[in-house]
């Protein structure tokens, strides 16, 4: 048996001289049976649609920015407070963070490509030690990511 996608309805807002109503011919409703309390009825099982706020669908929800930290899990490094020195000689505190590149590298143990977030540093000694001695020696399981 064939499974029939269907797309959700959207609301369309508008402005009106009565004030804030919506198209409602997404829902099959014509625009006299829209009272001008704010109140719709709509096709979707008989439910009664507030229309003088937003409807839970159109508000914006934030979402928590994922910030992953500037440190390199293989070798610990990390940004480095220093001074920038003018021309005068008048000094400032300035972080020297460190050069993270992402890095699909090959695991020859799991067959596969990984997906790291290293330091330049680190894929030095990767290529030169291997991938998987580098993790052994950072404590890091590789079956994980």
């Amino acid at each position: 048996m064939a499974a029939l996608l269907v797309r959700p309805p959207t609301l369309c807002f508008c402005r009106m001289e009565n004030g804030l109503s919506f198209r409602a011919a997404s829902f099959g409703l014509s625009a006299s049976k829209i009272p001008a309390l704010g109140f719709g009825q709509s096709l979707l099982g008989g439910l009664k649609l507030n229309i003088s706020q937003l409807p839970p669908l159109l508000r914006r929800i934030p979402v928590p920015l994922i910030v992953s930290k500037r440190v390199c899990p293989f070798t610990g490094k990390k940004a480095n407070k220093a001074n920038k020195v003018s021309f005068s000689n008048h000094k400032t505190k300035k972080l020297q963070f460190v050069n993270l590149q992402y890095k699909r590298v090959w695991w020859e143990a799991g067959k596969r490509y990984l997906k790291l977030r290293l330091s330049t540093k680190a894929l030095k000694t990767i290529e030169k030690n291997g991938l998987d001695a580098v993790a052994k020696k950072a404590g890091i399981d590789l079956r994980k990511e």
